[in-house]
């Protein structure tokens, strides 16, 4: 495999290979790049040119970058655009679109139905794009995980995790758990009944993010697709010319 994909979140690292137009298998670190060991990036992939999206900071986007350049001939870092493989942007300035969100799109522009995108990191993110490719906008928000943790935060009695989803819950750990993954769910719920409303029809749910397993048991009709911003930079890499050396 010469052709690498590299995902750089907020708290995740994942790549994969590049097999045609998606993703191949993923590999990921849970706590990002900071957190691989010198055996870990040792096991890094080596190859003809590495292709990556990164949300992270810029010391720790230029240290991945750093590594990757001296394992492969090329890097090519992935940018929002205004139109793309069939995605339009609806932001007057495209820049500002975190490119994660705008991969999300890349990666389901092919179905041709309108749907909704939800990503659940540091951040929720949801974005409404139509069967045309059109980005009608979307929401960003606190994931749960960061309710969690800002309530501990600043009332140090509530735990920062842990406890089970319960409609009425009876005790305190549960009680968080469900108001946090229930006010996220809210919003995506939400987002789907003014969806349907705009367009005329009820989009597709596609659900992605480090954070997305503990919501899909209460969106039952949500399709999980866990490398989305990969498939999405797979689209990318071949609108910009991977495979075609």
């Amino acid at each position: 495999m010469s052709d690498w994909l590299f995902d750089l979140g907020n708290s995740r690292f994942k790549f994969a290979p590049l097999h045609g137009n998606q993703a191949g298998s993923v590999q990921a670190w849970a706590h990002g790049a900071e957190a691989m060991t010198a055996s870990a990036l040792e096991a890094l992939p080596r190859g003809e040119a590495a292709w990556v999206a990164s949300v992270a900071a810029p010391a720790l986007t230029g240290e991945v970058m750093r590594i990757l350049s001296e394992r492969f001939e090329q890097v090519h870092v992935a940018r929002t655009q205004a139109q793309c493989a069939g995605v339009t942007v609806a932001y007057a300035r495209p820049e500002k679109f975190g490119v994660d969100r705008f991969l999300g799109l890349l990666a389901t522009v092919s179905l041709q139905r309108p749907v909704l995108v939800v990503g659940v990191g540091t951040a929720l993110t949801i974005d409404l794009m139509d069967g045309d490719g059109l980005h009608r906008g979307g929401r960003i928000a606190a994931s749960p995980t960061v309710m969690r943790e800002a309530l501990h935060a600043r009332a140090v009695q509530l735990p920062a995790s842990g406890g089970d989803y319960a409609e009425f819950a009876n005790d305190t750990a549960d009680a968080l758990a469900s108001g946090c993954d229930g006010a996220a769910v809210a919003l995506v719920e939400r987002s789907l009944q003014q969806a349907g409303g705009l367009l005329g029809a009820a989009p597709t749910l596609i659900v992605h993010g480090g954070g997305a397993a503990p919501l899909m048991p209460l969106l039952p009709d949500a399709e999980h697709r866990p490398a989305l911003v990969l498939d999405g930079l797979a689209r990318w890499a071949v609108h910009h010319g991977a495979g075609g050396r």
